[in-house]
């Protein structure tokens, strides 16, 4: 599935293509999509395709159509503080995006079924921590990632807020899906090629609702042992944070807050500037669909209406191109200087920016 808004240069031209299709809806959102560079999570060789809306697929390694994750985040309605299972977690992409948006008082637990997958994703974090500026930007839930097949989940495993399936999930496992959810809870899967949002009313009711027409892979069933038994996976558990850690949250938080009344006193802008124009985006029409892999990828009906479009698109884009547009200097990371400013003890001001690099 993909292929729904024209492909972007970049991560931010990617993020303006999805919102001006109506994709993204919501400003949460559109931070969270920002913030991680989509092209971060593709093996360095295949990047240049990052920025379409196509899924990617190599070995175990998947990404869905990010037309496909705006609808899925948006229909999460993710608040701070809540609790989030992933279901086939995956590169970990979706589950830092969500991070962002749970804070730090959140529950962000993800199981995939491949273990080379989950060292990849771990990988991934790794770096969005030690390096990424927009892990000083926001109050972070960390992902913890385990591996096995979410159909042999424990049965004494907590229930939670907010539960997302990146496989296609047969009607036998409906309920199976549906009893993990808190009362109040939204789960989004696929179900009878339908990305469908459900939420838990009661002890016994839910609510449905069809988001998008999807194509996704089944569930894997599960490996039966040679004694006809499969093992059951043990989610993490739903912890505290210890003194330290809160104290290391309050303490950002509060630099963070002295950075921005310094900027808004000195009448500094605190989000970037754009750094070109925008050319114009619309949504595609679709009549035919072709499998690549194991994604149902949709093509464009050509029309003498498209055929006019995309004249006039490529007249604005060759008029973009004549232009000079500055390039802005990266931003410095202004919490992390603020930190390594402080009269502390070098080891606290490590770890009150993570053990990351000055």
């Amino acid at each position: 599935m993909g292929g729904a808004v024209s492909a972007g240069e970049d991560n931010d031209d990617l993020i303006d293509n999805l919102k001006e299709a109506q994709y993204i809806r919501t400003e949460r959102v559109e931070q969270a999509f920002r913030a991680i560079d989509r092209g971060d999570y593709y093996l360095e060789s295949y990047r240049d395709n990052a920025y379409k809306d196509l899924a990617w697929k190599h070995g175990n390694i998947h990404l869905s159509a990010p037309c496909i994750y705006s609808e899925v985040m948006e229909a999460l309605k993710l608040q701070p503080g809540l609790s989030f299972l992933n279901l086939g977690s995956g590169t970990g992409y979706l589950s830092t995006m969500v991070g962002l948006i749970l804070g730090p008082f959140g529950v962000n637990h993800g199981i995939e079924l491949h273990s080379d997958v989950v060292d990849y994703a771990k990988e991934k974090l790794e770096k969005f921590i030690k390096f990424s500026d927009s892990f000083d930007k926001f109050e972070f839930c960390e992902p913890l990632f385990v591996v096995g097949n979410c159909l042999e989940i424990a049965s004494d495993s907590h229930q939670y807020d907010r539960i997302y399936c990146g496989a296609g999930v047969q009607k036998d496992h409906e309920n199976y899906m549906k009893i993990m959810l808190n009362i109040g809870g939204i789960l989004v899967m696929p179900i009878e090629d339908q990305l469908t949002q459900i939420t838990r009313t009661g002890q016994n009711t839910w609510e449905s609702k069809n988001i998008l027409a999807v194509s996704f892979a089944p569930l894997v069933q599960p490996d039966k042992s040679d004694k006809g038994r499969s093992e059951t996976v043990k989610l993490p558990s739903f912890t505290v944070a210890q003194l330290q850690d809160l104290a290391r949250i309050y303490i950002r938080r509060n630099l963070r807050n002295m950075i921005n009344d310094e900027l808004q006193a000195k009448g500094i802008p605190q989000k970037a500037p754009p750094k070109r124009k925008r050319r114009r985006c619309r949504r595609r029409r679709f009549n035919t669909y072709v499998f690549v892999g194991n994604q149902l990828i949709p093509q464009p009906l050509d029309s003498e209406e498209d055929e006019k479009m995309e004249e006039e698109s490529k007249e604005e884009e060759d008029k973009d191109h004549t232009e000079v547009v500055k390039q802005e200097d990266p931003l410095p990371n202004l919490l992390r200087q603020k930190i390594w400013s402080l009269p502390l003890p070098d080891s606290l001001k490590a770890y009150l920016s993570y053990y990351r690099e000055k």
